[in-house]
């Protein structure tokens, strides 16, 4: 019987132990699930026949090698920092690995080891990264194998929270690490647009709202830390566009920056919670960083904005009841200059309801300053922090983990997007390729479900000698990608695609 070692049970985990447990009488499997919580690992586990649950320091490296000599296979569902640790044993005690998370330079440093002790190390093996390189690499593949060139490419993907389970002012809630949620964007962003290299500091990264209808819905996208990387890795190094980004609400966005220019996100600046209410927290921290002028100088700007708007709006409205009035009929369009200071035709309507439309968000946005701090306890009185001396970011996860929780039964979503133009034959054409996952509850949820399945099949593919890639690999070769993605089609997650020429 064929030994599996997971190390980690949480969020992400339910459906590949699910997975393992479901296919562990046919393929003699034994999966031994390693967490802190010895108690949430077992619960994991359930009653299976197939599967223990264990706790251990990861830090007692005697305990940790043991556990993984006996191992046919080791699976690491730790936060990324840790899985160096169990890497390294890995690699001494010559263990196949896989783990969901990017490749760190710690690791990408015993690459020409991992190779020479002929054992896979497969990473990026879950949602993003994982279908994302699979599902994108199969389109690029595609093309290709038709004498396609490829000119764009942008990836988006987002872990969000279903319609029916939308019910707070961030349109958020976690189904994955918090941390990562609080950390994002901090290490700035660069991509590639229309043939530039862009780079983005922290506050440009949520500083701009950058949108994305799919279907009736609409998102916005913020770029991932490093695009260009992949732009290698895909062999679109010649694209003019390469973007992977992820997706949220629009109102997120709006409220996230508001969240880095209060300095919640700020891990260098540090709070003294103990025995103290969210609110008290909260009202220390934003004293010290001038909520009151913040927030004034914010209304008085969507204000003044508004103010303009609905004054020029008034005056289109009475000229044209007074040309109505004198039997002239009201122009329909009009030339304007523009901000580069070209002429243009404008729609006299249309320009109405832009304005009308922008004063209606202006008013949204001021609306939403407030609540969405409300929301995360601002106001709260009850919630105690007892988190010592810690940072602001810390107290901002504090506050995500209590106020963005999933309730029992949440449902969140998994979008995810893929844009890609090419040419054949001098024929311009865009494939969006697109995938909308729902969870079923707090404990089976989407999230888990991408990333926890493409783990698994991964698992048995290896355990069963089909694939047999040595290394350090990420999912982009067409022996993992083609199998796991059909086996993936066969287990609901399924890609959409249509072709639109230009």
């Amino acid at each position: 019987m064929k030994q599996i070692l997971l190390f980690g049970a949480g969020k992400s985990s339910s459906a590949l132990i699910d997975y393992i447990l479901k296919n562990a009488e046919e393929e003699l499997w034994k999966l031994t699930v390693i967490d802190a919580d010895f108690q949430l690992a077992k619960n994991k586990i359930g009653d299976s026949p197939f599967g223990m649950a264990a706790t251990f320091d990861v830090n007692d490296s005697h305990q940790r090698s043991s556990l993984i000599r006996t191992a046919d296979l080791v699976i690491s569902l730790l936060p990324p920092h840790l899985h160096i640790q169990i890497a390294k044993d890995c690699l001494q005690l010559r263990k196949n690995l896989l783990t969901a998370s990017y490749i760190n330079n710690e690791l990408r440093s015993l690459s020409q080891e991992i190779k020479a002790a002929g054992i896979l190390f497969l990473c990026e093996m879950g949602l993003d990264p994982g279908i994302d390189h699979m599902s994108a690499k199969k389109i690029i593949d595609t093309i290709r194998s038709n004498d396609g060139m490829i000119t764009s490419f942008m990836s988006h993907c987002g872990g969000l929270v279903a319609p029916e389970s939308d019910d707070n002012p961030w349109h958020y809630k976690i189904s994955w690490n918090p941390k990562n949620v609080v950390n994002a964007g901090k290490d700035g962003a660069i991509f590639k647009q229309d043939g530039k290299i862009v780079k983005l500091n922290y506050h440009e990264v949520f500083g701009e709202k950058r949108y994305l209808a799919l279907g009736e819905e609409l998102f916005c996208w913020y770029p991932n830390r490093d695009s260009l990387n992949y732009a290698q890795v895909y062999g679109l190094e010649n694209c003019h566009t390469f973007i992977r980004t992820t997706l949220r609400h629009p109102d997120f966005i709006y409220g996230w920056q508001n969240l880095i220019d209060l300095k919640l996100t700020d891990e260098t600046v540090y709070l003294e919670t103990g025995h103290k209410t969210v609110h008290q927290v909260f009202q220390e921290h934003l004293d010290k960083n001038n909520f009151k002028n913040w927030l004034e100088q914010k209304l008085h700007d969507q204000f003044d904005i508004t103010k303009s708007l609905l004054s020029n709006l008034v005056n289109l409205t009475q000229m044209e009841q007074q040309s109505s009035k004198q039997g002239i009929e009201p122009a329909e369009n009009f030339m304007m200059v523009t901000e580069k200071g070209s002429l243009q035709n404008v729609d006299l309507e249309d320009l109405k309801n832009d304005a009308a439309a922008t004063i209606a968000f202006k008013l949204h946005e001021s609306k939403l300053t407030l609540s969405q701090l409300f929301y995360l306890g601002m106001d709260d009185n009850k919630t105690m922090v007892n988190k010592g001396h810690c940072s602001a970011a810390n107290f901002l996860q504090f506050l995500l983990e209590n106020k963005l929780a999933l309730k029992d039964q949440d449902k969140d979503r998994v979008v995810m997007l893929h844009e890609i133009e090419y040419l054949i034959a001098d024929t311009p054409f865009k494939i969006r390729s697109s995938l909308s996952i729902n969870g079923q509850n707090k404990d089976h949820t989407a999230m888990a479900k991408t990333v926890g399945l493409p783990l698994g099949i991964a698992a048995k593919l290896i355990l069963k000698g089909e694939i047999n890639l040595k290394g350090l690999q990420i999912p982009v070769k067409k022996e993992i990608y083609e199998p796991v993605l059909k086996e993936l089609k066969d287990l609901g997650i399924e890609f959409t695609e249509e072709t639109i020429p230009l």
